[in-house]
C-alpha cells in the first residue's frame, strides 16, 4: 500500500465520485467527521448513499448534505428526530 500525504480535505475528497457509498462515523451528535462533510459539500458530490448511525441535525452533520440535495439514500440504525430531511 502506498503512503500518501494530503495537504487538505479538499484534496482527499477530490476523487470521490457521484454515487459513492460513504460510511460516516459518530454516534448521536458526537464524533461526526464534520470537516470531511464540509469538504464534500464544497465539492458538490451528488447521489451519495450515506451509511451512518443517524441523519444529523438540520444545520449540521449530514443535514448539510441533505440541504444541498447531495444524499440519495440513507442506511441508518436510528434516523433520529431530524428525519424530516426525507
Amino acid at each position: 500500500m502506498k503512503k500518501k500525504v494530503y495537504s487538505s480535505l479538499d484534496d482527499i475528497v477530490a476523487d470521490v465520485p457521484d454515487g459513492a457509498r460513504i460510511m460516516f462515523g459518530g454516534f448521536g451528535g458526537a464524533g461526526f467527521p464534520n470537516n470531511l462533510i464540509l469538504a464534500l459539500v464544497r465539492k458538490g458530490v451528488k447521489n451519495i448513499t450515506a451509511i451512518s448511525n443517524n441523519c444529523g441535525t438540520h444545520d449540521g452533520e449530514l443535514g448539510l448534505m441533505f440541504k444541498n440535495k447531495q444524499i440519495k439514500h440513507v442506511i441508518a440504525s436510528f434516523p433520529g428526530p431530524h428525519a424530516l430531511h426525507f
